[in-house]
């Protein structure tokens, strides 16, 4: 129970500029942080810099720094105080006993947001995974502010509960999330099989960029959408017809963004996996974005991790209807000659798109049927590491006769193995 009678918590919001960058990095990375905090129910009344060398071990700020904030926190009354920066749990022990006031990190506050939003029991299961990942090393400091009975953000989930406080218990706990998370991810496998004779299209992009309502757009939908930033966590799979003879699969996925930890990418495996085996990805970008060329980085990055960069792309830049400056799509057209420009929101564009997307299978795919002998354990190695068998049928002459869908840049790799 939170102890707080306001809905909306008081926060502060504190960056670190460190030798590699920028102020002017550190306040877009401090305005991400305060969309974060509002979707999560707070309420932003400050920011604090604190340029170092490298983080104080004790601090992450230095301890004189944290008593600024301490008086700060007194005078305006503040609930929680938020890090751009992961804290270990020393350092979040140390900083509440100065600041007398709850303290959180970024991932901290992305995976209360998830907690938030998670709606389905796969996502509960891999929103709780990964909170419990993440605080295993900091129980000091996370449970320090709950025996303190601290409610509000930074506390949803599973860190509710005195469960948790004994290390074994949330090992366990993690091991039987793993193993349900393992049991949905053979499940999806099963009804993926099903899919096979269908192009597969997924959407990625950063958090908040628009995929929702592209899906919508695309398919004429009605898929949750929400201006905020993880609105939606669980992947929504939609029929979407290109043309009167030809559908696709179009999925739309968790939004991507900065400093997204390595365990939460792991925890939305079964989610993920949409990524990666679709056929064809729409990246879909946020053109009105200041920064939206670090949040394409963000996404390839992601994508690499996911061994998904080098699938068919297609990258759409999105809500060109908050453009002031329109010449931007003119350049853009000219640094990236495939990119489509679009506004999901008001269905600009998006006939080009679905053209661009069957220009794409054609360019990309063929489909093929040939035999191979079912002795030739190398040439069938080969053509399901390279393509995917849509149909098998055994013939009684030891042959297998196959049905393939695979990309034309593979195709040389087994045409030598069939006939």
């Amino acid at each position: 129970m939170s102890i707080y009678t306001r809905e909306r918590e008081r926060a502060i919001v504190v960056g670190v500029i460190f030798p590699h960058q920028t102020k002017a990095q550190v306040d877009e990375y401090l305005d991400e942080l305060e969309l974060l905090a509002d979707t999560a129910g707070a309420d932003v009344i400050c920011r604090i810099y604190q340029e170092r060398e490298k983080p104080d071990p004790a601090f992450f700020i230095g301890r004189g720094k944290a008593e600024q904030i301490a008086k700060i926190v007194g005078e305006e009354k503040i609930d929680v105080v938020i890090f751009d920066d992961d804290l270990s749990g020393v350092q979040i022990r140390n900083l509440e006993d100065v600041i007398n006031c709850k303290v959180i990190d970024r991932t901290t506050l992305i995976l209360d947001i998830f907690a938030s939003h998670a709606r389905t029991a796969p996502a509960k299961i891999q929103v709780e995974l990964a909170q419990l990942e993440y605080l295993l090393p900091r129980l000091t400091g996370k449970w320090r502010h709950l025996s303190k009975q601290y409610g509000g953000i930074g506390t949803k989930g599973p860190g509710e509960t005195q469960l948790e406080t004994d290390r074994r218990l949330v090992k366990r706990k993690i091991a039987i999330l793993r193993r349900k998370l393992s049991e949905i991810d053979n499940q999806r496998k099963i009804q993926r099989k099903g899919r096979r004779d269908i192009f597969r299209v997924a959407l990625v992009g950063y958090t908040n960029a628009g995929k929702s309502t592209l899906l919508n757009a695309l398919a004429d939908a009605n898929a949750y959408v929400e201006d905020k930033l993880f609105a939606t966590l669980d992947a929504t799979t939609r029929v979407v017809r290109l043309s009167p003879t030809r559908k696709i699969l179009l999925t739309d996925t968790v939004g991507f963004i900065r400093k997204l930890p390595h365990h939460l990418i792991a925890s939305f495996k079964s989610t993920l996996d949409e990524v990666v085996e679709a056929d064809i990805l729409i990246h879909v970008v946020d053109i009105s974005a200041p920064n939206f060329r670090e949040q394409i980085k963000v996404v390839e990055e992601t994508l690499e991790e996911l061994n998904s960069l080098d699938k068919p792309t297609i990258l759409a830049f999105n809500k060109i209807d908050k453009l002031q400056d329109r010449s931007l799509i003119y350049s853009l057209a000219n640094e990236y000659k495939d990119a489509v420009f679009i506004s999901a929101s008001r269905g600009v564009n998006i006939h080009t798109l679905k053209e661009k997307i069957s220009q794409m299978i054609d360019d990309h795919y063929v489909e093929i049927t040939g035999k191979v002998e079912i002795s030739n354990s190398k040439a069938i190695s080969l053509i399901y590491k390279f393509g995917e068998v849509l149909d098998v049928k055994y013939d009684t002459d030891n042959y297998l006769t196959l049905k393939i869908k695979i990309e034309k840049r593979h195709l040389p790799k087994i045409s030598s193995y069939i006939f």
